[in-house]
């Protein structure tokens, strides 16, 4: 296997998606203007509801040591219920001014299957095929009320990829590498802290990179308060890490949407916690029913 490098093939197989079904496309702008009228909308003054996303694990595999055990798999859903509600102790490292920006965004995941798939692939990459049967892999199950996650070898070093909302159900879901799956087993540092799967989930509900995917400083994420910067950071930045006149705080490396090492990522803002909302209301609300 190549070595690990923090690399997300969710934009490329997004592109990708944008080819192959036009549809996919126009349910992403619908889900854009939602996601705006939910931002401006007054606040509700009733108090939300968490909201338990029932997953199902499928472990693919072509050696035996890819065929991880369920301690870690149980590790990685420890690491998403600490991430995703802010009660993850390294959350104490975001920079003071950005302090009240840490986020509960009130999910809860729970994994109700786990299927086993000895595959005759060496390695998987972008193009889904870890998502068929006749490719080595396993499709999915019932994936508009299940968040499906496939363990698997992928090449080139890469960590995972996700499906936006809007997708085809036959290849919904979230892929990640079995050597950054949770935070045990074969869980390689520095990505041994379960943070792939949070990034990877965080595309699955419509977030996009913190530096919009651009080379330099003229796209935007859309959300209003994660400062725009100027490219991916990684390994363990010192902050503040400036870019695209972002002064004086610089650009939130500490985000998990951007590419720093597991254990230098450890916040979502609100502004990204409206955007899983918004998602849950539109194309994923099966998953709260």
């Amino acid at each position: 296997m190549a070595k690990l490098r923090r690399s997300c093939g969710t934009m490329a197989a997004h592109m990708l998606l944008l080819e192959r079904y036009p549809a996919y496309r126009g349910r992403l702008a619908a889900l854009e203007l939602a996601t705006e009228r939910l931002r401006t909308r007054r606040p509700s003054p009733r108090k939300q509801r968490i909201i338990t996303i029932n997953c199902i694990v499928h472990v693919v595999w072509y050696v035996a040591a890819q065929n991880i055990g369920k301690s870690q798999i149980d590790s990685q859903f420890t690491v998403l219920n600490r991430d995703f509600r802010a009660r993850n102790t390294d959350k104490s490292k975001v920079p003071t001014p950005w302090k009240g920006l840490v986020a509960d965004s009130l999910l809860r995941f729970k994994c109700v299957q786990i299927t086993r798939t000895k595959t005759t692939q060496r390695a998987f990459t972008v193009d889904d095929g870890v998502k068929r049967a006749a490719s080595g892999g396993r499709a999915p199950i019932t994936p508009r009320s299940h968040l499906n996650i496939w363990v698997c070898p992928l090449s080139g070093g890469l960590l995972g990829y996700a499906q936006f909302p809007g997708g085809p159900a036959a290849t919904d879901g979230v892929v990640i590498n079995y050597q950054a799956f949770g935070t045990r087993g074969t869980a390689q540092a520095p990505f041994n802290k379960g943070r792939t799967t949070t990034h990877e989930i965080g595309h699955y509900f419509n977030l996009r990179h913190i530096w919009a995917d651009t080379p330099d400083c003229s796209g935007s994420d859309l959300v209003a308060d994660t400062p725009n910067c100027a490219g991916p950071n990684y390994g363990k930045p010192r902050w503040p890490s400036l870019s695209c006149r972002n002064g004086p705080h610089g650009d939130m490396f500490m985000n998990y949407m951007d590419y720093v090492d597991d254990d230098a990522m450890f916040i979502f803002t609100p502004g990204q916690s409206l955007r899983i909302r918004a998602a849950l209301a539109g194309p994923r609300a099966g998953l709260t029913r």
